[in-house]
């Protein structure tokens, strides 16, 4: 068997297997989720900071002029900054914007 041949077949063979591999891994992605990302879906938010914060950063630049929104940042900060501080998960991405209250 010459070079050229012995090449080609290497060649085909990693193809074959480039392939396949892909094809595994594209039917594993069609299963249904693990029973451990279900849970954090469906639990309660029970922290009243974390919801404030949801809040203010619905607010927009609004959240900026609003005193609870200022207090809740303090607060944010002086969890986040502390010295043994480490926060628990990041705040979720909002769903839609929501317009600001009119007064």
């Amino acid at each position: 068997m010459d070079g050229k041949t012995l090449a080609r077949l290497g060649a085909v063979i990693f193809v074959a297997l480039a392939i396949t591999a892909t094809v595994i891994d594209m039917t594993r992605k069609g299963t249904a989720p693990t029973e451990a990302s279900v849970p954090s879906a469906v639990e309660p938010n029970t922290d009243p900071l974390r919801d404030e914060l949801i809040r203010c950063q619905l607010l927009g630049e609004a959240g900026a002029h609003d005193a609870a929104c200022l207090r809740a940042w303090a607060e944010n900060r002086g969890r986040f900054l502390a010295p043994d501080a480490r926060p628990e998960a990041r705040l979720p991405e909002p769903i839609a914007p929501a317009k600001p209250e009119a007064r």
